[in-house]
């Protein structure tokens, strides 16, 4: 994706969403699918406009295969969505919301901000981190409500801080 925000979704029977991933400008989407030949396991929907770079599956297999620089920026990207994976399963098999949404936090100002001293402003609703971890999203606002008195966020109008 060259720019824009992109959300990886599935549904639930019951229509409930459960967000996989939230994409933005210069990450790839699908990438890993290209190797099995497999149907596409969840949604793609963009949240805004969004312009794609769309590399058909032969010529990026020749792009990787000649270029050794972009297969190992490849595999880096693929490590880091694998081990986003292992944190989130291990998120989702706890009951503490608390532990959910921090989960969330830590993991975004890790990989977003480079000073971890540094106020960080989560870039998603409190409906989009309740879609992250299989929350309600009244159990996110109460729960941040909580941080926040307990001094490990701060709410600024609609913004959270950590």
């Amino acid at each position: 994706m060259v720019n824009g925000v992109v959300e990886l979704n599935n549904y639930h029977e019951d229509g409930k969403e459960f967000t996989q991933n939230i994409l933005s400008d210069g990450q790839s989407i699908g990438e890993s699918l290209l190797f099995n030949e497999k149907s596409y396991p969840m949604n793609a929907i963009a949240k805004t406009e969004c312009k794609l770079l769309k590399v058909p599956r032969e010529d990026f297999f020749s792009l990787i295969g000649q270029n050794r620089n972009v297969m190992m920026d490849m595999f880096k990207c693929m490590a880091d969505r694998l081990y986003y994976k292992y944190l989130m399963l291990f998120n989702i098999s706890s009951s503490d919301p608390q532990f959910k949404i921090k989960t969330i936090i830590d993991y975004l100002k890790s990989t977003q901000c480079s000073d971890n001293n540094q106020t960080f402003q989560i870039p998603y609703t409190r409906q989009q981190i309740a879609n992250l971890t299989g929350l309600r999203v009244e159990t996110v606002i109460r729960t941040v409500k909580k941080m926040e008195s307990e001094n490990m966020v701060k709410i600024e109008g609609r913004k959270i801080l950590y």
